[in-house]
């Protein structure tokens, strides 16, 4: 398959994490590889990115993209969730920097395989690595009312829910649901009987949004990967996540305000007793959009929201 992604923020992420020479970096979510190749760039001649993806594909593109880096570029096909037990296998101490770019590639989006994309005729399936305990597919078609619209409110934030669960659960006691663009017209029939205007984003993006975190443990991962991502800092490092919907980001916010407050207890607690210490500092105060012109460019980029804390 022919790359075809386009790293969001780059240049934003270059600013913010000042990679420089000889420094080391962990890029937790390569996609394309991108941003590894510019930070790459910018830290030879012995600085190195250690890349981690659970993609294969992500994997394959990135070492066809950073060919001329040699040893330099370390690639470990695997879920950043594990990203403490990568650094010792590794035997990798602290780093200078990482990051966390939590949104889909152009090349998932393309792969047909993977039925990410509301057009695709091919597979429901919504797995970042074939890997998972369950796809998008067993779940639509086995998981009751009750259990579809908990994913619907839960992981897409989904208004309409309820219906779309009990029109999911009709359609497939006829027949099997088993390509994405039959559940991206089900949402869509389901959304003209309560909405006349017609939305700019297709109806069905909250569903695929929803089944794709339940699919891959999305959020869960994420609250994982935080801390160690914090404690594999060195002094001084950085810490960059593009969130691209309000879970990540709010998991995310909510993580760096509380790694950047000393004492946590209950302000009715007279006396401290959590002994929790502040480890961060807050290098952006709100989170960084992309520019108008890089969204006309790239209209993935819309919804990214860029957060960065410096270990202290």
């Amino acid at each position: 398959m022919k790359n075809s992604h386009q790293p969001v923020m780059l240049g934003e992420i270059l600013e913010y994490l000042q990679p420089s020479i000889n420094q080391d970096f962990v890029d937790c979510t390569l996609g394309g590889g991108g941003h590894t190749v510019e930070i790459l760039k910018r830290t030879g001649p012995d600085g190195r990115v250690i890349g981690i993806d659970l993609d294969p594909l992500a994997i394959k593109l990135t070492k066809q993209a950073a060919d001329d880096f040699g040893e330099r570029l370390i690639l470990v096909q695997d879920n950043f969730k594990n990203l403490e037990l990568i650094l010792e296998k590794y035997q990798i101490g602290s780093v200078d920097g990482i990051l966390l770019d939590l949104g889909l590639s152009s090349n998932q989006l393309a792969d047909k395989e993977r039925g990410f994309s509301f057009t695709d005729q091919d597979f429901l399936s919504m797995s970042f690595a074939n890997s998972s305990e369950v796809t998008a597919s067993e779940i639509v078609n086995t998981y009751s009312v009750g259990e579809l619209e908990n994913i619907f409110k839960q992981y897409g934030e989904e208004n309409l829910a309820r219906p779309i669960a009990q029109k999911i659960v009709e359609v497939r006691t006829a027949d099997p649901i088993t390509h994405p663009k039959i559940l991206a017209d089900i949402v869509s029939q389901v959304y003209q009987r309560y909405y006349r205007q017609h939305s700019k984003i297709n109806p069905a993006t909250k569903v695929f949004q929803a089944l794709r975190i339940a699919v891959n443990d999305e959020l869960e991962n994420l609250k994982s990967v935080l801390p160690q991502a914090i404690e594999a800092l060195k002094s001084g490092g950085r810490l960059a996540v593009i969130s691209y919907h309000s879970l990540e980001d709010r998991i995310v916010k909510n993580f760096f305000r509380l790694e950047n407050q000393d004492c946590i207890c209950l302000p009715t607690m007279p006396v401290c007793q959590c002994t929790h210490v502040k480890k961060i500092n807050l290098v952006t105060k709100k989170p960084i959009g992309p520019t108008e012109s890089e969204v006309q460019k790239n209209p993935r980029a819309r919804s990214a929201k860029l957060r960065v804390i410096e270990k202290i």
